[in-house]
């Protein structure tokens, strides 16, 4: 029995926890989670489908009457902190003693295990989105830049009472510089909401997750973007929400102990991406875009982007309204033979469906049970783009203990290191995931899921972490498009790698899909 003091139990339910809680997750450092068991990744015609010209303009056709009526929202997880865009260029100013306050351009390349990024980073000073606000600060024109020393221009870039990039998220930087302005991820989300999240009153419904220290810096830049962004029509629908201090997770020693601070208390840490599916439930909605804050373009690449937006979006609408038809028929009782097969069918080749030989033979009312409960739970189409190399996730078919298989994103984290044949289905994958899903949550009765019936708990993610030089534990949750989607209808479909521009590095904004003019 876990030994709480109270001191404990009403930090405990401070957080909006309960004792059980705490328990469950002491469990998974101690039993470990298991690995996800990869059957084959997905191919084209093998659980990735592809859109034609004609099925562009369907789906297109099909999501513009939804959007119309009001039915799209978009969710954009942005409270992440731009610091890791920033970490080689932090990492040389840490390194840096006193006396490299007098050293050179040249000796600091010299001296640097990053040159490479260094001299990308000096030399294209005068290309990022905020040189301009980079100058003001420093009291210097951008022809003068390359004049200053290096140290100055970093720590004006990334400290106070500069810039303070190291410490702002990345939804409030300056990604984008066009000819009388320059825009931010939450400005470029917004123009990307008014093309395929505008209804017919011109409102666009956007749903951002922000941490609250950052909630008065981001409620400054909207007084001044609101403007500029409702001059063009677009009527704005803007809501946040935090990450709930109830999806923490309880860190733990070596020993998988509770992890105490310096002053005896529990210490607990951010659960990860996956906590925010308590934010993407308590949103409700009906159909719903999710993207990460980092991935957007100018206006001159966003059309091709924002046609397949609508394309995703459309197949989502029609698989949808089969999909409660078949629901609807099953309810009534009144099914034939030709249709129940049909039902079948659709639940194989279009949702990926396990149906097994002995169901096929089963009793009516027990393949109607299993079809009303396999059927009813939520529905995503994810667009998938082909494989570069790039780190994070991909589609592939799960295998599960009951033999079945279902098609799940998958990082790679969640595979097997040691395991040869797993490794090998994972390298062999032809896809990779870039957060680019429209979800559908309402059923088809109308009403919202509960997304938390449908998680898998055991596929979370334990990682080494330090407190204070002290070494922990800690647990992420199920992620929101890996575990936390488990049990949804998956539905992959190929996008162009042009859609997929993401920055996780200062120099990303140096490549030419992020130069606005």
């Amino acid at each position: 029995m876990l030994a709480l003091t109270d001191s404990d139990l009403r930090q405990i339910d401070a957080k909006g926890m309960t004792q059980h809680t705490i328990e469950r997750q002491l469990a998974s450092f101690r039993t470990g989670i298991p690995y996800t068991v990869l059957d084959r990744p997905c191919t084209i015609e093998d659980g990735i489908m592809t859109l034609s010209d004609t099925d562009l303009g369907q789906y297109t056709r099909v999501f513009q009457q939804a959007m119309e009526r009001g039915r799209v929202r978009k969710f954009v997880p942005a409270s992440g902190a731009a610091s890791r865009m920033f970490k080689t260029l932090l990492a040389t100013l840490e390194r840096s003693s006193p006396s490299d306050a007098s050293s050179t351009y040249q000796e600091l390349l010299d001296h640097s295990q990053d040159t490479v990024f260094l001299k990308q980073f000096f030399e294209g000073l005068t290309s990022f989105p905020f040189c301009n606000e980079l100058c003001m600060r420093l009291g210097c024109s951008a022809s003068d830049l390359h004049g200053l020393h290096w140290e100055t221009i970093l720590k004006t870039l990334l400290f106070s009472p500069g810039l303070r990039y190291a410490s702002l998220p990345k939804a409030l930087l300056q990604f984008h510089r066009y000819r009388d302005h320059v825009r931010t991820p939450i400005e470029e989300h917004m123009m990307e909401g008014a093309a395929y999240a505008r209804d017919q009153d011109g409102l666009v419904r956007l749903h951002f997750t922000i941490s609250p220290e950052h909630e008065t810096l981001i409620n400054q830049q909207l007084l001044l973007i609101r403007e500029r962004v409702e001059k063009l029509g677009i009527q704005l629908d803007l809501t946040f929400s935090y990450q709930e201090a109830s999806t923490d997770t309880l860190a733990v020693d070596l020993e998988n102990q509770p992890f105490r601070d310096e002053h005896g208390a529990l210490l607990f840490r951010p659960g990860g991406h996956g906590a925010l599916l308590t934010n993407l439930h308590h949103l409700g909605g009906d159909i719903v875009f999710l993207k990460n804050i980092d991935n957007v373009v100018p206006d001159r690449l966003a059309e091709q982007a924002n046609v397949y937006k609508k394309a995703l979006g459309g197949y989502l609408v029609s698989i949808q309204q089969r999909l409660f038809t078949h629901l609807e028929s099953l309810e009534e009782n009144n099914i034939r033979d030709d249709s129940l097969c049909e039902i079948f069918d659709f639940a194989q080749r279009i949702l990926g469906v396990s149906i097994s030989d002995r169901l096929r033979t089963a009793t009516r009312d027990a393949q109607r049970t299993f079809l009303i409960q396999r059927l009813n739970r939520p529905l995503r189409v994810c667009g998938m783009v082909p494989n570069t190399g790039e780190p994070g996730g991909g589609p592939f078919w799960a295998r599960h203990q009951d033999g079945t298989c279902s098609r799940q994103i998958v990082e790679s984290s969640q595979v097997d290191p040691s395991s040869a044949s797993q490794q090998d289905i994972l390298r062999t994958s032809t896809h990779f995931n870039p957060v680019d899903l429209v979800c559908g949550v309402k059923n088809y009765q109308g009403q919202a899921f509960n997304l938390f019936d449908f998680t898998d708990p055991n596929t979370g993610f334990i990682s080494k972490k330090s407190y204070q030089g002290r070494e922990l534990k800690a647990l992420e949750l199920p992620g929101l498009w890996n575990g936390a989607m488990a049990d949804w209808h998956t539905i992959f479909v190929e996008v162009p790698a042009s859609t997929f521009n993401p920055v996780k590095t200062v120099l990303d904004l140096l490549r030419p899909e992020h130069q606005a003019t």
